[in-house]
């Protein structure tokens, strides 16, 4: 739970099915209430005219208005943190994509209603997608950046006619790392080790010297199931590799990590070192997102399949679902796509990665981790640097969620701290 509530959500999807699984879902979880459900954007303006959520959940294909021009009005008016549910296929993912470029801070797919293993995980997936946008850091469309509380009429829809939200007053709750204030505004000074301030995208790089880890913080909010670590999928191991010629970049991401990373590789030289990459999201959303970041950067872009192999200039991507492991084989690095448990309740799990790049590339690679929720990705980021290997986590100010990287510094697994927009410099220069 975040402070003295819930994060409350409202449900927005035009099939009551869907609304009624959602709120199962949600309700089940100590730390998340479902204040109201509606039916399609007109409902659910009206019904933030009485109470605003913390976050808002939205389908993309509904009748009388689209998500997409919904969430448009939304973030250009109110910004509040929207979690896009889809199907993902087809032109759902497209769909999806343009959702994200509009303001979305995450997508989920729809509950799964098949096997128990499936409603279980997606149920997770799910959650922890709402928790992360209640921390999502938001800025408002369109060139007016301060939010206002009370929007001009004639934005939202809402009953009859045109008319707009109105905030209530209501109590402070802590932020992202539990300082009270604003729930959409973070302290200057959070998740920092030693309370530094962050620096901002104009600042100097920071060298990081790690705070000393809290070994009694809990792993997954009470009443969750509790999180597994790397050690299902890899067993952890000292890596024994020489420097060699090539060298192999390793990412993770998680909330706000689709656009972090079309900013971080559109900036790469169509020479760059090979790269692995854990993004988190589900299935059926990778092999698009893959295409479209491979029509826009120099480097090409592809879901990883198991065997690949490592090239320079080109980017492979843990498709949903399923871990991706680095492997080598003599000069040969490869990739290895497989099933598994989820590993810090992910499934492509950043930790995976991280522990077998550590294991079989050594000093030879690069870790860089990016905005996201939670903590996957820190310890393997110890384990790379143990190894040998040269990390870099993506700063506070220019984070979405400064979870990950947060947590990647308090393990003292971080030999830099960046501004998303200087990131891809440091990698070619480190790769050289």
């Amino acid at each position: 739970m975040i402070g003295a509530r819930k994060i409350r959500v409202l449900v927005v999807d035009d099939s009551a099915s869907v609304r009624q699984a959602l709120k199962d879902i949600l309700d089940a979880d100590p730390e998340i209430e479902v204040i109201a459900t509606a039916g399609d954007p007109f409902a659910a303006a009206e019904r933030m005219r009485k109470e605003v959520p913390d976050v808002i959940t939205l389908d993309v294909e509904m009748p009388r208005m689209d998500g997409i021009s919904f969430l448009d009005k939304l973030m250009r008016q109110h910004p509040i943190p929207v979690v896009i549910c889809s199907s993902l296929t087809g032109a759902g993912s497209q769909t999806a994509f343009a959702a994200l470029e509009h303001g979305a801070v995450e997508v989920i797919e729809k509950p799964r209603t098949g096997t128990p293993r499936e409603w279980k995980e997606s149920s997770i997936h799910i959650c922890d997608a709402v928790r992360a946008a209640a921390r999502a850091h938001l800025k408002r469309s369109g060139a007016r950046s301060a939010p206002r509380a009370h929007p001009t009429p004639n934005g939202l829809p809402g009953g009859a006619g045109e008319t707009s939200i109105t905030r209530r007053a209501r109590p402070a709750r802590p932020t992202a790392l539990g300082t009270p204030g604003n729930p959409r505004t973070r302290p200057a000074t959070a998740g920092l080790p030693g309370g530094h301030r962050p620096r901002s995208s104009t600042s100097e790089p920071t060298s990081v010297r790690p705070a000393p880890l809290d070994s009694n913080r809990p792993a997954a909010p009470p009443g969750l199931v509790p999180k597994l670590s790397a050690t299902v999928m890899i067993p952890r191991g000292h890596s024994a590799m020489l420097e060699t010629t090539e060298m192999v970049v390793a990412i993770g991401a998680s909330t706000g990590g689709t656009e972090a990373l079309l900013a971080l590789l559109r900036a790469l030289p169509s020479d760059a070192p090979g790269i692995v990459i854990v993004q988190h999201m589900p299935e059926k959303f990778t092999t698009q997102f893959a295409a479209r970041l491979d029509s826009l950067c120099a480097i090409s872009v592809k879901e990883a399949a198991s065997g690949d192999t490592v090239l320079r200039g080109q980017a492979l991507i843990a498709p949903g679902n399923h871990h991706l492991l680095l492997k080598r084989s003599g000069a040969r690095y490869y990739v290895d796509v497989t099933d598994g448990p989820l590993v810090n309740r992910h499934r492509p799990a950043v930790d995976v990665l991280f522990r077998s790049t550590a294991r079989y590339a050594g000093a030879n690679a690069v870790g860089v981790i990016l905005t996201g929720m939670g903590d996957d990705g820190a310890r393997g980021m110890l384990e790379m640097k143990q190894a040998g290997a040269y990390t870099v986590a993506q700063d506070e100010a220019s984070c979405v969620v400064f979870g990950m990287p947060a947590e990647a510094i308090k393990h003292g697994g971080v030999d830099r701290v960046l501004p998303l927009d200087r990131i891809a410099n440091e990698v070619v220069v480190r790769c050289r």
